[in-house]
């Protein structure tokens, strides 16, 4: 649509952001292609610094309206100049989790998860066409431990997520604290909601813009405790926000007036309130830039760490996964290609398809790349 018109500048306003990497070097490949061909310009505004260096001749960089600094790519890349400039190349997630202890708890296990979706309807049932986007896959999640699921766009991850937290049917076998969740009664059902909650990939989709921050992280208070007094409510929901290192006197705030990652940060805080076991993790940090990902990346490291809370961290960013995760688990097209630690997935990757990942991330240091 932007190209019909042959255009002499092309203005690319984050064109990358919400793919996955193999998808988003795909994207790129042609964008270059078509450059190539018509011989236009591209004014490309990104906060993915990765590929900011392996995409731009010229750079310039930004911080409150201001120009700070601006160069040929390379050599802004090898010898930044403002300290702005350093932060932002230093932002790239690094290091691995902590280890969790080895007599862990299991917290979390799935056996044969199938999922599939009705894309034919016929007036014998049993000829109804179905898609199965989640093709028996088997997990496990101990306490305290993070499982990053990888993939790309339409491999199932979602899907897979959803199902285990009850939000999708399926079929196999589900046990949560060693409970089969399948033969749970409705106030069973009802009270295991508390222990397993879920931050959503959009920080701006997913809080309602009608209700105060206090409201919203109490939400759930007002479900599952509906005799605590509405005072009681906005202490705890004070405490959350200062667990999430923002200011316990927001509270009366509309989310509008905070920032990508203020508004993840009253996402967490909304799933911490009602102190669960277990938190599946969308795409938390994809929408967000990379110096905002650090913070938000640590602040789900103490979490976890404080309050021995298993995470299911599901993301195409496998700098921010390698970063968070303590195995990962490979999907493809609704099937495991590969599981395993997060060392052995990056350093030792078996599948071809993992190693079509990793190559095709621009955020990765050069010694897992070339792994």
């Amino acid at each position: 649509m932007a190209l019909i018109n042959e255009p002499d500048i092309l203005i690319a306003d984050e064109p990358t952001t919400a793919l996955d990497v193999t998808v988003q070097a795909e994207v790129l490949l042609l964008i270059k292609e078509i450059q190539a061909k018509m011989g236009m310009a591209i004014l490309f505004i990104t906060h993915d610094l990765g590929v900011v260096k392996h995409f731009a001749d010229r750079v310039m960089v930004m911080c409150k309206g201001d120009v700070v600094e601006e160069g040929i790519c390379s050599e802004l890349f090898a010898a930044p100049q403002h300290d702005y400039t350093k932060m932002l190349i230093n932002s790239i997630p690094k290091g691995a989790k902590d280890p969790i202890d080895e007599h862990a708890n299991d917290l979390l296990k799935a056996e044969d998860i199938r999922v599939k979706f009705l894309v034919k309807s016929h007036f014998i049932k049993s000829q109804n066409q179905y898609f199965e986007a989640v093709k028996g896959i088997s997990l496990e999640l101990k306490q305290g431990e993070t499982l990053g699921i990888v993939g790309e766009s339409g491999s199932g991850k979602s899907t897979l997520g959803r199902a285990l937290i009850g939000l999708l049917p399926c079929t196999g076998s589900i046990h949560f604290k060693g409970r089969n969740v399948a033969v749970l009664s409705d106030k069973e059902r009802f009270e295991l909601k508390k222990d397993i909650q879920m931050v959503f990939q959009d920080p701006y989709g997913s809080l309602s813009p009608r209700m105060t921050v206090g409201d919203i992280i109490t939400e759930g208070l007002t479900v599952h405790q509906p005799e605590m007094k509405k005072a009681e409510r906005m202490q705890r929901a004070r405490k959350a926000l200062e667990e999430v290192r923002l200011d316990p006197n927001s509270i009366n705030r509309y989310p509008h007036e905070f920032s990508g990652g203020q508004r993840q940060r009253i996402a967490i805080a909304r799933a911490l309130i009602l102190e669960p076991s277990f938190i599946l993790l969308d795409e938390p940090t994809s929408a967000l830039d990379r110096s905002v990902q650090l913070t938000v990346i640590d602040l789900l490291k103490d979490i976890q760490k404080k309050h021995n809370i298993g995470f299911l961290f599901i993301s195409h960013d496998l700098s921010v996964v390698k970063a968070l995760s303590d195995r990962v688990l490979v999907m493809q097209k609704g099937e495991v290609m590969e599981q395993g630690s997060a060392e052995e997935i990056f350093h030792s990757p078996k599948s071809d398809y993992t190693r079509k990942l990793i190559d095709a991330s621009f955020d990765l240091d050069e010694e897992v790349v070339a792994a």
